[in-house]
């Protein structure tokens, strides 16, 4: 595939995320060399020492200063006495005279840390570095290791070293068993928990890539040349060599780890790191804010890496600040370990009770699976409406895993809760399937943002998006409505809905691209362009009282009946009340949801009851594989329970059949919610396209690559275009084979290539193009972040497909071969006719229709 250079993209915006490219961080880092620059340069001032890296300076330093002592023993009729390379390589005095500091050279009195050489290999943690982290907890004695630890630790001030969450970062990083994962975590938190407590919340934070939950509006900021001047002045390396560094091994924190590894000495002894100490560094970045703050962010970087202790350390140090940590411990397996390593450890002075090894390991392997599901749901439900590491591990510290959890730290006003999700069908029939003997209601599935409107008694409002971002000042309008649709009995709520564009005089629906144009911050109310329409579906807190128990029927009709409807500003859903026997009318509810602009349709089980003579039948994944006990939502009658209970339903080899809840569930993607939308199969043409990046999976999908970013080709300039991610239509056979394939330390993972456009957040790996791939897809959108096509049909945005979904290996093709922007440009000028027809013909027959009347 040739490399072409890359043309220019008009629309320079920003990632919605803030997220950045790692080989940003190394841009601009190759030097271009002139005639000017070839011709002989006078000799660099004193000055210039500045910019030398600590050893490199300290031997130059003493080079000066033994040449000035053989002069002096000249002077004073003493042979004088050439330098010897291997004292200065020991740091050994020079037998004739003792070593002269700096201190003594600029007439200071001397200090207690002198500028001398320090070997970086003797800086090392070797306490931290042989703890054997990833042994079974139920084997792991952290008591063997404290109390040597804390003694380590006292040297320092006594706080636990970074150097033991880099031990366990590193033994994650080494395996591919989500088991061993789980494991190494859980004994690093009980050695923390036991050892130093108070270290054990920013070590989550750490741990979890982030250092404040995602409502908070806070991020590192840092330049793109933040961390290529830090690694340049601290390891001595120049621009081309951090660039070759990089071309090499394709990661910011790896670059670091070579660069440290060379470094052999430093001029001082690296204070040692500890995890409060870089949590709080972060901290202190994401805070600087105004005039200077560049200057601070940078002199923080840069201290960072001048105290790491070995390369494992800098690699890792570098990693979180580029925050791609890249161990795969996600949001769920660290909330796993929490409830774990909370069952065998308690800090000292802590009343809760814990089991002993010796209990643990007398149990069978399903009653210590099934101890291990209640704690982990209960840490999980908690987190899931309170999602704050800063609340939930105090909670853990002072009162263990227990039902008091999800009243201390549970739902409250201005924290979102993660939203509950919808099940993909691909059908209406097997929906209706899915649904036998339910009540359920229809809904339209609006083309807008999921939003989150939490109001307290003092009219305090907050909005969240469904990634829990505040996105209140995107939404004065909204806020200076609540008061009026707010009933008079209701003093505080939290409820959701869609916002949607919206044309305030004719009430139509405006696409999802007409929201995005709309701004995210610092929105007045006299400047707003893009109206919208709030269409609320859900309530899940009212008067202080959390309704997440409450069937959806209830919590439907608590939300009409006390709030007030504002036609194009504030309304519900439309929706369709219906059993599975109303089949025709779900059909042309489903018809008139898409003749509506909408994606198509949501279905909710509307009571938990189940109609008499009905079997359910197990819960199955859209692929066809069980639900685990350990994967459903919290039993409502043996949440927390110590001891382990048998199911309260039949299990079938680890399965069990049990009835859909109304219940809200956050963070949960169950089949009393059920997504169906347009039949993308039938409707539109399909796209060969060529996997190109991907991302590390998440929950079920974790030792996966899922998303998986597929591309476009321009068979003008050689490039290949970004046009959609991908995460449907896959088996897990598939999955696996796709990751076996595309193994990280395999030749088809390349650094990022230079023939690849693309804007968005950066994907964990980079595919050698060499497959294609036959992808369906409902729509195709106008797309600020994906450069398919761009400059065809629009000279700032490119094109994206909307619900892509796999179909199969195109064995036949090559990536030659796989679909141009030119044909996806084609399609798009088709489905804009359409769309113009479709609503022509509707006109005539709205005509005909009066005519007739």
């Amino acid at each position: 595939m040739p490399s072409p250079a890359k043309r220019k993209r008009n629309d320079a915006e920003p990632s919605p995320h803030g997220m950045r490219s790692i080989e940003s961080f190394f841009k601009g880092g190759a030097v271009k060399r002139t005639k000017k620059d070839e011709e002989p340069q006078p000799p660099a001032p004193v000055d210039a020492q500045e910019t030398l890296s600590d050893e490199a300076l300290a031997r130059k330093l003493q080079a000066q200063w033994d040449k000035e002592d053989g002069v002096t023993s000249q002077t004073d009729g003493a042979p004088a006495k050439a330098t010897q390379p291997e004292q200065l390589k020991t740091n050994a005095p020079v037998p004739e005279k003792p070593k002269i500091t700096v201190a003594e050279r600029v007439h200071i009195p001397p200090k207690k840390d002198t500028l001398s050489l320090q070997s970086s290999a003797n800086a090392e943690d070797t306490i931290s570095s042989s703890i054997p982290f990833d042994q079974s907890p139920l084997t792991f004695e952290p008591s063997k290791y404290v109390v040597e630890l804390q003694k380590h630790w006292a040297a320092e001030g006594g706080d636990a070293s970074y150097a033991l969450l880099t031990r366990a970062f590193v033994l994650v990083n080494s395996t591919s068993s989500r088991i061993k994962t789980v494991d190494t975590l859980v004994n690093l938190l009980r050695v923390l928990i036991e050892g130093d407590p108070s270290s054990l919340l920013p070590a989550v934070w750490l741990a979890t890539n982030s250092f404040a939950p995602p409502y908070v509006p806070l991020e590192l900021g840092l330049g793109g040349s933040a961390i290529s001047k830090a690694l340049k002045k601290i390891y001595g390396l120049n621009s081309q060599g951090l660039k070759t560094l990089y071309d090499k091994h394709g990661d910011a924190g790896d670059v670091a780890f070579e660069a440290k590894k060379r470094q052999s000495y430093t001029l001082k002894k690296p204070k040692p790191l500890t995890i409060k100490s870089v949590y709080q560094s972060l901290v202190k970045i994401a805070k600087s804010k105004g005039p200077g703050s560049q200057e601070t962010k940078q002199r923080i970087v840069e201290k960072l890496l001048q105290d790491t202790r070995g390369a494992e350390e800098s690699r890792y140090i570098v990693r979180t600040l580029v925050q791609h940590l890249r161990i795969g411990a996600v949001k769920t397996t660290m909330l796993i370990a929490l409830a774990r390593a909370f069952l065998y450890s308690k800090p000292a002075g802590a009343e809760f009770s814990v089991y002993s090894q010796s209990e643990l390991a007398g149990l069978k392997k399903e009653e210590l699976a099934e101890l291990y599901s209640g704690a982990e749901e209960i840490v999980k439900a908690s987190y899931a409406r309170h999602p704050n590491y800063d609340d939930l591990v105090p909670c853990l510290l002072e009162i263990g895993v227990t039902d008091e959890l999800l009243v201390r730290c549970g739902l409250t006003l201005h924290v979102p809760l993660r939203p509950m999700l919808g099940s993909i069908t691909r059908d209406l029939p097997e929906m209706l399937t899915k649904l036998q003997g339910r009540d359920f209601s229809c809904e339209y599935k609006y083309d807008g943002q999921r939003a989150q409107v939490h109001c307290d008694a003092q009219g305090k409002v907050s909005i969240f998006s469904r990634h829990l971002e505040l996105m209140t000042e995107k939404y004065p309008d909204l806020v200076s409505l609540v008061p009026e649709f707010r009933g008079e009995g209701v003093s505080s709520f939290i409820l959701e809905g869609e916002v949607v564009a919206v044309d305030q005089e004719s009430g139509e629906l405006q696409p999802f691209q007409v929201l995005t144009n709309r701004a995210k911050k610092n929105v007045e109310l006299e400047t707003i362009k893009v109206n919208v329409c709030l269409f609320a579906f859900d309530l899940m807190y009212l008067n202080g009282e959390p309704l997440l128990d409450r069937s959806f029927r209830e919590r439907r009709d608590l939300l009409r009946s006390l709030f007030v409807e504002i036609p194009n500003r504030f309304t519900w859903v439309k929706s369709l009340d219906a059993t599975s026997a109303d089949s025709d009318a779900v059909l042309e509810f489903f018809k008139s949801a898409t003749d509506y602009k909408c994606e198509g349709i949501m279905v909710k089980v509307l009571d938990n009851e189940l109609k008499p003579n009905i079997i359910e039948r197990p819960e199955v994944l859209s692929s066809g594989e069980k639900i685990l006990d350990s994967e459903l939502e919290i039993e409502k009658n043996g949440l927390g329970s110590r001891k382990p209970k048998p199911t309260e339903t039949t299990k079938e080899k680890g399965t069990r059949r049990k009835a859909l809840l109304s219940t809200y569930e956050p963070d949960k993607r169950l089949e009393s919610w059920l997504k169906v939308k347009k039949d993308y199969t039938t409707q539109f043409d399909t796209l060969d396209l060529i996997p190109i990046a991907a991302w590390h999976g998440n929950g079920r999908k974790a030792k996966w690559w899922s998303p998986i970013l597929m591309a476009i080709r321009n068979p003008e300039s050689g490039m290949l275009e970004a046009v959609t991610k991908c995460m449907t239509g896959f088996t897990d056979k598939f999955y696996q084979a796709n990751k076996e394939k595309y193994s990280e330390d395999s030749h088809n993972v390349i650094p990022r290539p230079s023939y690849i456009e693309y804007y968005g957040p950066e994907p964990d790996v980079w595919f050698e193009p060499q497959e294609v791939w036959e992808l369906a897809f409902a729509d195709i959108t106008l797309s600020p972040t994906y450069t398919a096509a761009i400059g065809l049909v629009s000279d700032e945005r490119g094109l994206s497909l909307r619900f892509p979904r796999f179909l199969g290996v195109r064995e036949d093709k090559s990536v030659d071969e796989a679909s141009t922007s030119d044909y996806l440009a084609g399609l798009w000028r088709k489905q804009v006719e359409r769309t113009k027809m479709e609503e022509a013909n509707l006109k005539e027959e709205d005509e005909a229709d009066w005519q007739e009347d």
